[in-house]
């Protein structure tokens, strides 16, 4: 009776590894399908993402773009680190005017802040965008003085009456460019907004006495120029409280000055301190050079596996094409905006693959040569292995922690901490590959037609 449920336990054991494996099995072909769809320009179609031939976003020095540093004047603010994030979501509106995909906006020690812009050449205009104060004041003309002056009044606020400069700093955040309706500028662009409740007290206030004189319109200090190349300055006809039009802009000028109005005001001067433009064939040639090292380096890696470990070899070669495949979707996927430091952690990390794969072998080999079954030997491989694998990448995982928080803090971050990432994605998805794939297809091809002797396994002994 005891030999009869030991029989019976085996089998329903074995049953119950079969299920098992043919369940992960399933799990590593769904991965393929999506890895596989993922990188292809239809997967690239349902992300609604703009990427290159191999599914992937590249970064500044693979792509070309410019890179800006500029220095924020804290002076006299009580909170410095606000005034700081407020200028960097100011920024991230302003960049998406531009349509760029994956712009870098950080903060670089306590007044500094990068950005960085993949795809973008025209430097002049990404600064007039990004580092433009945006804050249009309206002056009038002091003719004893003969200079355009700022142009005040008296508001009431919480209860206090206080001194303030009309600018628009007081616009409702809903300027849009409309075309004029007025028989004499029938048809021409102009930029229509709305004053707050302070502004409309202060324009109702100064513009109702300023019939019949010039209203000078100015952006960052200087003269806000017309289609004609002339200072904008119309005729105040009527009081002006709650609405109000700026005519005399080209279309073009109307719309850019509408989006930097609505994106925010930059409360604090900026002053660019660092700017340079990449060039986009530079990294072509790296990303080129990149994908032939890659294919070299994986295919001697392939002859080195098959030969030293024959059919073991030949499951972690297919389970390191997997892997690849399987990386390269989860970049796509986040997405990751892979730069020259990033490859760099991607290749580092198909050879960390590799050592997960060469330390179980090693095992496996042995339990081998001490006279365990296939079977046996390559789950007691496994098995022992394991804690070797898990121990030294929990190490690298740590030590990615680490550099990513470290490269959150240098004016270097984008390439620390991108090497940071994709090494750890990298990782991450390596011991998955060793440990689940490379499992899952030794135990299909041991004792199957394929492996026949323990030769296989680059073991020479006799037959088990």
């Amino acid at each position: 009776m005891k030999h009869v449920v030991g029989i019976l336990g085996a089998i329903f054991g074995q049953l119950g590894r079969i299920k098992g494996t043919i369940w992960v099995l399933f799990l590593i072909l769904a991965l393929v399908g999506t890895s596989t769809w993922l990188l292809t320009p239809s997967g690239s179609t349902a992300l609604s993402r703009e990427t290159t031939d191999l599914g992937m976003r590249l970064g500044l020095d693979l792509q070309g773009g410019i890179h800006l540093l500029y220095e924020a004047d804290l002076e006299g603010h009580d909170d410095p680190a606000g005034v700081v994030d407020g200028i960097i979501s100011v920024m991230e509106n302003r960049v998406n005017i531009l349509g760029v995909s994956e712009p870098i906006i950080q903060k670089q020690g306590d007044n500094l802040i990068l950005v960085q812009l993949a795809g973008i050449t025209d430097i002049d205009e990404a600064r007039q965008l990004i580092g433009s104060t945006a804050l249009l004041e309206f002056r009038k003309y002091d003719h004893a003085a003969e200079e355009w002056v700022p142009a005040e009044g008296t508001v009431t606020v919480d209860g206090e009456e206080r001194e303030e400069i009309l600018n628009s700093r007081f616009f409702e955040a809903n300027t849009y460019v409309a075309l004029s309706q007025d028989p004499a500028h029938y048809g021409r662009p102009e930029l229509v907004f709305s004053w707050n409740d302070i502004g409309a007290e202060l324009s109702k206030q100064i513009t109702g006495g300023m019939i019949g004189e010039p209203l000078g319109i100015f952006l960052g200090g200087e003269h806000l120029l017309g289609e004609d190349g002339e200072p904008i300055a119309p005729i105040v006809r009527a009081e002006i409280e709650r609405d109000g039009v700026i005519s005399g802009l080209s279309l073009n000028d109307a719309r850019k000055l509408s989006n930097l109005l609505n994106a925010g005001r930059i409360p604090v001067a900026l002053t660019p301190i660092f700017e340079t433009t990449v060039s986009a064939t530079l990294g072509a040639d790296f990303v080129d050079r990149a994908i032939l090292a890659g294919g070299i380096g994986i295919g001697m890696v392939v002859l080195f596996l098959g030969f030293f470990y024959r059919i073991p070899g030949l499951v972690a070669s297919l389970a390191l094409l997997f892997y690849v495949g399987l990386v390269l979707a989860i970049f796509k996927l986040i997405p990751v905006t892979l730069t020259l430091a990033g490859l760099a952690g991607f290749i580092l990390s198909i050879g960390m693959a590799v050592d997960a794969n060469v330390l179980i072998f090693e095992r496996l080999k042995e339990e081998l040569r001490a006279g365990r079954t296939l079977k046996a030997a390559m789950e007691t491989g496994f098995n022992r292995a394991w804690s070797a694998i898990w121990v030294s990448n929990v190490s690298t995982i740590i030590i990615t922690g680490i550099l990513y928080w470290f490269g959150s803090s240098i004016v270097s971050s984008p390439q620390v901490m991108g090497f940071a990432v994709t090494l750890f994605i990298g990782v991450s998805a390596s011991m998955f590959t060793a440990i689940v794939v490379t499992r899952t297809l030794l135990r299909l091809v041991v004792g199957s037609w394929m492996v026949r002797h323990i030769s296989s396994f680059g073991v020479a002994v006799k037959n088990v």
